[in-house]
């Protein structure tokens, strides 16, 4: 359950029409991780408008952050909106490694972002 008032505002931003279910929440941004090919990202805003909900970028960003299997769900394709890398559970270096042995480049040694990164990112729907 979540009771912090940074979660509960993430949550307002939700259409009063979507099941409010944090679990059924999560089970609907990692069914969309899993829709990510190796070698291509998304950014949490993406996640968001892709689940209908444009201005839920946050709380894609706190269900990523809480993700209890970051290996079988892929959360290190999911990159700031601006092609830079972001945060990863097991650090920024493997996450890059990571990307890297997908087919990512990157623009330089400094993580300062991806090489083409529009190319990279997918659209969505993904089938």
């Amino acid at each position: 359950m979540i009771h912090t008032r940074y979660a509960q505002d993430c949550f307002d931003v939700l259409s009063p029409n979507f099941e409010s279910n944090p679990s059924h929440i999560k089970d609907e941004v990692y069914k969309m991780l899993l829709k990510i090919p190796a070698g291509k990202v998304s950014t949490y805003g993406d996640i968001a408008k892709a689940l209908g909900h444009p201005k839920a970028a946050r709380l894609i960003g706190r269900i990523l952050h809480d993700n209890p299997n970051p290996v079988d769900i892929p959360c290190h394709r999911i990159v700031h909106s601006n092609g830079k890398l972001g945060g990863y559970a097991y650090g920024s270096t493997k996450k890059r490694k990571l990307l890297e042995e997908e087919g990512i480049k990157f623009s330089d040694d400094s993580y300062a972002g991806l090489k083409e990164f529009q190319k990279c990112r997918i659209s969505w729907p993904v089938v």
